[in-house]
């Protein structure tokens, strides 16, 4: 039987039960009815358990999705999701340029770089991406890439090594050194094409009606995942948003609406708040609160790279200015920062963010994965093979920190030419990608699509 990733009610309920007891909603009693009809913990690592269930647990399934949606949220009114409640929770919002000042602008070269420098690191954390955290410093030391300075590869690990961590199944014949030829498809690289789209077709005035238009369009249903699938789930039945964030979707939070930021950063070049508020349009379509809160960081942050920043703890700061100050993202940056400035041992930051954060949190989750991201900024001063390597190295979602962590330190370099050629070389100019007509694209033709949009009135 066909196990649908994602969207199969009896495996959403665990994670359901997770996530509310990240908002604080006492939810003990549907918890104990779902196991006393034999309902189970949710998927570890994968989006469906290995088998169906019943009709009956099923349909319980259901009623408990909804009824968990109407348990009060302690901390709604401290993480809303509203623009405007979001900004008046934000007591350092940034003000937009002053109109006697020359707007700021974004080269080509630098675009192309921050393109070059997601997907290189998007494509180290791919071949890891599920991998438990001993296993990837165990399968990277066995070849002498630890800490990773270049892509991982099978070459030289003890089979035994292999069979106890096995590299991830759909992503290794592409992304180990040995095998990489050109940049292989991936969501991280695909919601900025999208997003692309979604620029030219409806300028730096979109709606999130036109976001979901966009993915009807061009984005096929199988390459959506966790809360992007259960969104789209809810556009085919017929639910508007932003409720398709909300309905029977527990992945509201997760890193899904993160990984969509970087062109709303790239094309509102040194106004924070404009990449912020063009960032939650997008993400409202997918997610509330810290998952939005998540990709108005990300989109701010990239924002004040792309005016030509050299200094990426001053990107950071940006990006907190648009997160509400007792949200739990909030705290987790800030976190993440202190730790990587106190500490010269990253693996030591690591193993104390994965100490807080693992226990209560799933591995896909934006409140840790942004945190992770911070501090691998931090500690690598915003160095290119630095940051990347940081940040597949703490684990988790390691290909969309990667790419995230890529993004900047691309900006910060300012220029394909400054970035290793080991990281660049090969990708040879090219994308694989199902969206739109981008397949085989390469990254100097998107930098200059994404100047366009830039410069756009």
């Amino acid at each position: 039987m066909l196990r649908l990733t994602w969207v199969q009610p009896e495996d959403l309920v665990g994670h359901e039960l997770r996530q509310a007891g990240l908002d604080g909603r006492d939810a003990s009693a549907v918890a104990a009815r779902w196991r006393a009809a034999g309902g189970g913990e949710a998927p570890l690592r994968a989006g469906a358990s290995d088998r169906p269930a019943p009709v009956r647990l099923r349909a319980l399934a259901e009623d408990l999705l909804d009824e968990l949606a109407r348990l009060p949220g302690p901390s709604a009114d401290a993480e809303p999701t509203a623009l405007d409640r979001i900004r008046a929770l934000c007591p350092d919002w940034p003000s937009p340029p002053a109109a006697s000042q020359p707007s700021a602008s974004v080269s080509p070269a630098r675009l192309e770089a921050a393109w070059l420098g997601r997907a290189a690191g998007c494509l180290l954390g791919k071949p890891v991406e599920k991998l438990p955290l001993t296993g990837i410093r165990r399968l990277a030391g066995a070849t002498g890439n630890w800490p990773p300075t270049s892509y991982f590869t099978a070459r030289g690990v003890p089979r035994d090594l292999l069979a106890a961590y096995p590299w991830n199944r759909r992503s290794a014949p592409a992304s180990l050194a040995e095998n990489i030829d050109g940049m292989p498809e991936d969501d991280d690289l695909n919601y900025p094409l999208l997003n692309l789209l979604l620029l030219r077709r409806h300028g730096r005035s979109f709606t999130t009606a036109d976001v979901a238009r966009v993915w009807l369009d061009e984005l096929p249903a199988g390459r959506t995942f966790t809360a992007e699938r259960a969104a789209y789930r809810n556009l085919l039945t017929g639910v508007e948003p932003p409720e398709t964030a909300r309905r029977h979707n527990p992945f509201r939070e997760w890193i899904g609406a993160l990984i969509r930021a970087d062109v709303h950063g790239w094309t509102n070049p040194g106004d924070p708040a404009a990449a912020a508020a063009q960032a939650h349009r997008d993400a409202v379509l997918t997610h509330t609160a810290n998952g939005v809160y998540a990709a108005m960081f990300a989109a701010a942050v990239i924002a004040t790279a792309a005016a030509g920043a050299a200094d990426v703890h001053a990107c950071l700061r940006a990006g907190l200015t648009v997160v509400p100050d007792g949200s739990r993202l909030a705290a987790a940056v800030r976190h993440a920062v202190r730790l990587a400035a106190a500490h010269a041992d990253f693996d030591t930051v690591v193993d104390e963010l994965h100490a807080v954060h693992s226990p209560a949190h799933h591995w896909v989750h934006a409140v840790p994965n942004t945190a992770l991201i911070a501090a691998a900024l931090t500690h690598a001063d915003g160095d290119f093979t630095g940051s990347v390597a940081r940040a597949v190295s703490g684990g988790w979602d390691t290909d969309s920190n990667g790419a995230t962590a890529g993004c900047v330190a691309g900006l910060l370099a300012g220029s394909p030419a400054a970035l290793p050629e080991h990281w660049t070389a090969p990708l040879k100019n090219r994308l694989a990608t199902s969206v739109g007509d981008f397949d085989g694209t390469g990254f100097d033709a998107l930098a200059h699509l994404t100047h366009r949009e830039a410069t756009r009135p």
